[in-house]
């Protein structure tokens, strides 16, 4: 999430606007137009609800939902909330879906604990439900789950971090999600963890929520340095907050001086690593997700055999500065692996 923006998940809370009107829902097939017949697999009907349709995250998730759907010969619908954040739109889009008679839903849950009713309402009605990229809470609401492991995520980031301070007494900021939301909580958890520090702990000297976005991310960096002006480390919940954070550092003269981490792979982040302004991220697979979310739905409606468990779909280090110890890949990799 964001991520991002990630979760983007991005990734999340703004002012409440209704349901109904959050709502985006189309339907694409294997033909030419959104209402032409499926192929191969029948009349089935698979149904994608992301975040929001705007962040690049879930708009590359959904063009892998898109494309494993027309290999597969079956309908897609998407539906997406006007914000992330907008659980009622969620929740409408399941029930349209349902109604529709889609076999099986693929979602990100805005509201992990407050979408589960819905989801368990669609389940009665035997519709297979995979959650992607963010659980919900609890994670046996639905089938399976296929995402990143977000606490591993933080903590590779954090293990970069304390391994490239090279024994330097550290001054945190953590730029966070918002509060309660399980992609940001482990994030955050997975890079104290890597650093090899506690909640709590004195070195982190400023957090802030962003909703991990670029504007709210810069507002937050300017809090930070208000309160401590010698930051030397922030952690960052997605790229944008990332690139928020170095604009207010930027505008200090201290961009050169603050270590920044994050968590997306995007192709901006991805490009902002190896521009030097982010010193490291953790790359996730938003496209490898929806595409296993829709063969699993397909699989079901086949021979009835549900997907269960957790799919973890892999993260990886990116950075052109590797420090001695810690696993990762260069920018190289990163861009021909990134989204967006």
């Amino acid at each position: 999430m964001s991520r991002t923006t990630r979760l983007s998940s991005s990734i999340l809370r703004a002012t409440a606007v209704t349901g109904v009107a959050a709502l985006t829902l189309t339907a694409c097939g294997s033909g030419s137009g959104s209402d032409s017949s499926s192929t191969g697999s029948g009349d089935v009907k698979v149904g994608l609800i992301t975040k929001t349709d705007t962040n690049p995250f879930f708009v590359k998730m959904k063009e892998g939902a898109e494309k494993e759907a027309k290999a597969e010969g079956v309908k897609l619908m998407t539906a997406a909330g006007k914000f992330d954040g907008d659980n009622a739109g969620q929740v409408t889009a399941i029930e349209n879906m349902v109604a529709s008679g889609v076999k099986g839903i693929l979602i990100t849950p805005s509201d992990s604990k407050a979408i589960v009713p819905a989801i368990e309402k669609a389940k009665a009605k035997g519709v297979l439900v995979i959650a992607l990229d963010t659980p919900t809470d609890p994670q046996s609401a639905v089938d399976a789950l296929f995402a990143t492991d977000n606490l591993k995520a933080g903590e590779l980031i954090g293990t970069y971090a304390k391994a490239a301070m090279k024994g330097k007494a550290a001054k945190i900021a953590t730029l966070d999600l918002a509060p309660g939301v399980s992609v940001g909580v482990q994030r955050h958890d997975g890079f104290l963890k890597g650093f090899g520090i506690k909640e709590g702990d004195s070195s982190v000297v400023c957090s802030q929520d962003t909703g991990g976005d670029q504007a709210k991310g810069q507002t937050a960096m300017e809090n930070c340095l208000q309160k401590e002006p010698d930051i030397n480390v922030v952690y960052t919940i997605n790229e944008p907050a990332a690139l928020g954070a170095w604009t207010a550092l930027k505008a200090k003269g201290r961009e050169k001086d603050v270590l920044i981490v994050s968590v997306d792979g995007g192709c901006t982040g991805t490009r902002a690593v190896k521009d030097g302004k982010i010193a490291a991220t953790s790359q996730q697979y938003p496209l490898k997700m929806a595409a296993e979310g829709v063969k699993a739905v397909v699989t079901y409606a086949k021979d009835g055999k549900k997907a269960s468990g957790y799919t973890d779909t892999g993260v990886t280090l990116i950075t052109d500065k590797a420090q001695a110890g810690v696993t990762a890949e260069g920018t190289g990799y990163g861009l021909e692996n990134c989204w967006g």
